[in-house]
């Protein structure tokens, strides 16, 4: 499965971008624990959505009590807040809430209920946008299967109202890819992203990284050549790149990659995630 075999590479690496559904600052066991723990849990994606409110006070170790005090208010104006306008508009600001401490199932939930008052392209890709980043760092096989799934749909709304939305796609690709038991389709949708834009980077990336899973180096280095010759500051690219090279027995190039590669960030996991792939190359 894509998933595991990207957790199973540096995470630091993983962490820096946006690349298979991989972005923020937080990690993977945070992002998935429900909001208000697993005795709350209400439904599948692990949302409160109508609880007491004791989810704002235990979604994320790193807000602050003000921010947590703000999530607090505005579920409990939600709740008594009758269907309209001004319940739609704090759903959003809910959503806002949640993305910030990095809840991205519970953002993805009250992002939906906006979708669902004022549908659209927008709004449905901001739904599927946090599920999809809740979907990516899943920690158990049923999590991503259910958040895949809720993303999926959204992704499908998306693309109904703009066929020409590159982004939808490639993240629609991933699901299918990840968690749909359907990997050609989304391989497809992936080729079909490419054809629309060569140069699309999150296509290309993803890309490289399934000839990573599959073994095919020599198809990863030519999709991770091409994604650095885009961006020369890709953090991933580079660091793929070097990886593919090593395992085509060219140690000569990829030890040079890898050594450019360090350039691109002073983490200091990162850092020594490129000295141990240097290492082995001795």
């Amino acid at each position: 499965m894509l998933l595991v075999v990207l957790f199973s590479l540096p995470k630091v690496i993983i962490n820096k971008e946006t690349g298979a559904a991989l972005s923020g600052a937080t990690s993977a066991a945070n992002r998935d624990k429900p909001a208000g723990g697993a005795a709350d849990e209400e439904d599948h994606t692990g949302h409160l959505h109508e609880s007491d409110g004791s989810e704002a006070s235990a979604a994320h170790t790193k807000a602050s009590p003000e921010a947590l005090s703000k999530l607090k208010s505005l579920l409990a104006d939600y709740r008594k807040t009758g269907a309209g306008p001004d319940r739609t508009k704090l759903a959003e600001q809910i959503a806002v809430q949640y993305t910030a401490v990095a809840k991205f199932d519970s953002a993805g939930y009250y992002y939906e209920q906006v979708a669902a008052a004022r549908p659209g392209e927008k709004t449905y890709q901001k739904a599927a946008d946090q599920y999809f980043e809740a979907f990516s760092f899943a920690a158990t096989e049923e999590r991503t299967k259910l958040l895949g799934e809720k993303a999926r749909d959204l992704y499908n709304k998306v693309l109904q109202n703009n066929p020409a939305n590159l982004d939808a796609k490639t993240n629609l690709a991933m699901t299918y890819i990840a968690a749909g038991g359907q990997p050609m389709q989304g391989v497809q949708l992936l080729r079909e992203v490419i054809t629309a834009n060569p140069n699309n980077e999150k296509a290309l990336f993803n890309l490289g990284v399934l000839s990573i899973q599959s073994g095919q180096y020599d198809k990863a280095v030519e999709r991770f050549r091409h994604l650095i010759e885009v961006n020369p500051k890709h953090i991933q690219g580079n660091f793929y790149l070097a990886v593919s090279l090593a395992e085509t027995g060219k140690k000569d190039e990829a030890r040079q990659v890898f050594t450019n590669a360090k350039k691109l960030d002073n983490n200091p996991e990162y850092q020594a995630s490129i000295d141990t792939e240097l290492e082995k190359l001795k």
